[in-house]
């Protein structure tokens, strides 16, 4: 019996001396691991340090990676884009990642129905990335880009490869192998071969379409929706009717071949003819209120005040920046406001207030060579003036027949508040104005 415990006894210290020798390699890496922690260091700092094993071994023991700091970031969202504007459509990115932006420098621009409004950049620094994506329905407060504002721009350089210049492949040898000469076979007699049928002849009236290739499917422009929506319901909604009346041009032409140079010396504006149009506008609709009035359901709403909405077109679409208070402006004011408001036009940069409003709208289809048309009413609006070009034509003066320039008015209404008879008083005060 004590022969047995004690050999039991000594299979247990062998087993338990060889397990001691196999982690003798731990007592090894910790001796080594503990020569390079300084004395009195915590244990805590291990995790914030990278240890080598000695004799510079390429591979790291411990390695932690942090999370970067947001303090250095901002984010770029859509701004407020006004009382009846929800979200708009992400239309293009004028950055890309990467480059350095400023503090309010636009970054991309966002298409509504009504404008088109800049996302700026809130702080100067550099773009990391884009969260939305072009064509994407936002709203305000949406992020569009993370700004990073202590990242420089990232230059990428390609370094030159040893083996970019492709090597010469060596032409295989050619291969020496005994060309068997094949029998020819017999020559056959040439078969008959079967007529091919001839294509289905096509109906006469049956028309033929161009290939699909040679179209193209683009989204169509949310202004461009807003601008088709209005004008179909602007002819669902009113008995629209148009009248016609020419203007001879040469007293006004004269007028402001006259006083050109000295109107642009005392206002700094040109003297323009949309002006004299917009005085002539504003005293015909003082002669004719009810041109300037407008149906409110069941009622009638005459406005005494006259606020001159001007047609101005765009690589975007048509757009009526409003001229307010016009019938309290002198010529320079009226060109004045007129060009603040087509440079705005065309930079997109009017606001929704901006062209809000209006109680009449005049449209000059002559600076592209139009000589007459109908132009739609402007909803809530009753009535637009037409404009065209002008153009030399024959006509009888004190019973002369004399070349003079000539332009044709079209003035379109809305028949169910305008009677025909007040149509033409309006289109004859403008005439006898500019005459």
């Amino acid at each position: 019996m004590a022969s047995r415990i004690a050999s039991r006894l000594l299979r247990r210290s062998n087993a338990t001396l060889g397990l001691i020798r196999s982690y003798s390699h731990a007592r090894n890496y910790s001796s080594q691991l503990s020569a390079l922690i300084p004395i009195g260091s915590q244990s805590s700092k291990l995790t914030r340090r990278r240890y080598y094993l000695p004799n510079a071994s390429p591979y790291q023991l411990w390695s932690r990676s942090f999370a970067s700091d947001n303090g250095d970031q901002v984010e770029a969202v859509v701004p407020f884009m006004g009382e009846s504007v929800t979200d708009g459509t992400l239309a293009n990115f004028l950055k890309k990642p990467g480059d350095r932006v400023e503090a309010d420098e636009p970054i991309a621009q966002i298409e509504t129905d009504k404008v088109t409004i800049d996302v700026a950049s809130p702080e100067a620094g550099v773009i990391e990335k884009f969260i939305a994506s072009e064509g994407d329905t936002v709203t305000p407060g949406t992020k569009v880009a993370i700004i990073s504002k202590s990242v420089a721009p990232a230059e990428t350089h390609v370094a030159p490869s040893e083996d970019s210049t492709p090597k010469e492949t060596p032409p295989k040898a050619e291969e020496t192998k005994p060309k068997v000469e094949e029998k020819s076979p017999k020559a056959e007699p040439p078969k008959m071969q079967a007529p091919k049928p001839l294509p289905p002849k096509t109906s006469p009236t049956e028309p033929q379409l161009p290939p699909k290739e040679r179209e193209r499917r683009v989204p169509m422009p949310r202004l461009r929706k807003r601008i088709a929506n209005r004008l179909k319901d602007s002819q669902n909604t009113f008995a629209m009717l148009t009248t016609f009346n020419e203007v001879d041009m040469t007293n006004l032409m004269k007028l402001r071949s006259d006083y050109k140079d000295e109107f642009v010396t005392k206002h700094g504006v040109k003297l323009g003819l949309m002006s004299c149009f917009v005085k002539a506008a504003v005293t015909a609709l003082q002669n004719q209120p009810i041109v300037n009035a407008v149906i409110d359901g069941d009622d009638i709403i005459y406005r005494d005040y006259v606020d001159i909405s001007v047609a101005v077109g765009t690589s975007k679409g048509l757009v009526v920046p409003v001229i307010r208070d016009a019938d309290n402006m002198n010529f320079a004011d009226i060109e004045k406001g007129i060009n603040a408001l087509a440079k705005k036009a065309t930079e997109g940069a009017l606001s929704i207030d901006e062209m809000a409003g209006g109680t009449f709208t005049i449209s000059n289809g002559g600076v592209y060579g139009s000589l007459i048309s109908t132009p739609i009413i402007n909803p809530p609006q009753s009535a637009i003036l037409g404009m065209h070009s002008i153009v030399q034509r024959p006509v009888v003066v004190d019973g002369n027949i004399l070349a003079r320039p000539m332009m044709y008015l079209a003035l379109t209404y809305d028949h169910r508040l305008i009677d025909g008879r007040e149509a033409v008083y309006f289109l004859r005060r403008i005439k006898d104005v500019e005459n």
